[in-house]
């Protein structure tokens, strides 16, 4: 009986897959590693809660690493380091490898956009001598979330003489904050009555900012006036200046760990900044790649990834035309040639909430990065669907690499599920699977994410660029 249990053990482990817990896996060093990566991670969470924050820290990080911002027509060669950032709100990343460029790029996508509120070009109102702003949601959020929880207000104002005007309060502890109210549960019989979705309508959204009139003025619309006065005063700015202004409410929670063990993060925007950080910080590191790397952190992937600076944009493949041409080929044939890891989250399996996955094929908080082979909706809608080939080709080289990692889809087939980038950079014919980090509460003002599993998405990366 005990030789065939032996031999049951040896053909269970030979034969059968075996989810282990990275925890159960990962060196002591690479443990070390981990948690001195993760607190550069937070830090990056704090000061990058925007995609125009986010551009700006990934430049001035690329310049530390010698990236210079290329220029039309610059001579490339191995080894050189350049950048380009498009309107503020998203930035390529680019190394040029030993090998002729014909053999194509090792490209990483990822996004620096979350959800959020933004304010609406006419935002500013008084009511009952309460002075607010409208919003506009941005991507996919549960609007009750955004109730009662303090918000900070990032962005940009450009004044009608051109003149533009950063804006950043909320996260400093003197700065105030700003609130959405709700409901008192003692009021709240016929709101409570309604479908979870319905609860809190999108016009409901409003954020308080202030309810001091101005002076003794005893007008109609005084709070607003001492609003716009103060705003005057501060900014040089005035009411028509909002139309040309891009203002963000973001949660104004700071990044902190999670659990009594510190084994998980929590912050605003891990959907999809944790792919951007790791892959950025892969970047930076690498050094004289086979392959040339591109790293593409992009805008407007929570909305079709639409406009100038999403990538159903063609800047993408404007890149990649320059570099080619400069190296003495054509964006066709390199992009022809090309791998693609879209760096993208995937959802955590939720104890509490089981009945939307299907077990056997959900991402685990701590089981390593996740590698998805395909997304999308329901019929596999909005997907790009790696093939076969290039599923192997990635299982093989993180294995190789001893990276942890995991397969998952976005819940059960007739959920839901989602997109990703991949789509749009698979169209220009290059090969494309989805790689990145579970995470807890996707979309929520506060998602979690597992250290381990964030660390090895950068060392995912890493390997990918050094193959």
């Amino acid at each position: 009986m005990a030789e065939k249990k032996d031999s049951a053990k040896k053909l269970k482990e030979k034969l059968l897959m075996q989810r282990k817990n990275a925890y159960h896996r990962i060196s002591d060093k690479d443990l070390k590693a981990c948690d001195k990566f993760c607190e550069g991670y937070k830090d990056f969470m704090n000061k990058a809660k925007i995609e125009r924050e986010a551009v700006i820290y990934s430049i001035d990080l690329l310049k530390k690493k010698g990236f210079v911002e290329y220029k039309e027509g610059m001579k490339l060669k191995a080894g050189d380091k350049v950048y380009r950032n498009n309107r503020g709100k998203a930035v390529l990343a680019a190394i040029i490898g030993t090998s002729p460029i014909t053999e194509g790029v090792r490209l990483c996508a990822a996004h620096i956009d979350s959800p959020r509120l933004d304010l609406k070009q006419n935002p500013l109102y008084e009511d009952t001598e309460m002075a607010l702003f409208k919003t506009h949601y941005y991507g996919g959020i549960k609007k009750y979330q955004w109730t009662t929880i303090p918000l900070a207000l990032h962005g940009v104002i450009i004044k009608s003489d051109g003149t533009s005007i950063p804006v950043n309060i909320g996260e400093d502890e003197k700065d105030p904050v700003f609130v959405v109210t709700d409901l008192l549960p003692h009021l709240a019989a016929a709101q409570m009555q309604k479908p979870m979705g319905k609860g809190i309508t999108g016009e409901q959204l409003n954020i308080v900012i202030g309810s001091r009139p101005f002076k003794d003025d005893e007008e109609s619309g005084s709070v607003k006036l001492a609003i716009m006065n103060i705003l005057f005063e501060k900014y040089g700015i005035t009411e028509a200046d909002f139309i040309s202004s891009e203002l963000e409410a973001v949660p104004a929670f700071k990044a902190k760990d999670i659990g009594f063990d510190r084994s998980m993060i929590g912050a605003y925007g891990h959907d999809d900044k944790v792919c951007a950080y790791t892959a950025l910080m892969a970047t930076a590191e690498c050094k004289k790649p086979k392959h040339t790397v591109v790293t593409v952190l992009t805008d407007k992937e929570e909305t079709g990834s639409d406009g100038n600076t999403g990538l159903r944009s063609a800047y993408l493949e404007y890149f990649v035309a320059d570099i080619a041409e400069a190296l003495g080929s054509d964006a066709r044939t390199v992009l022809s040639a090309s791998e693609c890891l879209s760096a993208d989250v995937n959802a955590a399996y939720d104890p509490t909430f089981p009945e939307v996955n299907e077990r056997n094929n959900s991402a685990y908080i701590n089981h390593g990065v996740v590698v998805t082979k395909y997304t999308g909706a329901r019929g596999k809608a909005g997907t790009s669907d790696a093939s076969a080939e290039f599923t192997g080709r990635i299982r093989r080289l993180m294995d190789a690499k001893d990276v942890i990692w995991q397969t998952g889809e976005l819940g059960k087939v007739d959920e839901g599920g989602g997109g990703t980038v991949a789509a749009y950079i698979a169209n220009l014919n290059v090969d494309t699977i989805d790689l990145g980090v579970p995470v807890l509460s996707m979309h929520a003002p506060y998602e979690i994410v597992s250290k381990v599993d964030t660390y090895m998405a950068f060392k995912a990366f890493e390997v990918f660029m050094a193959d």
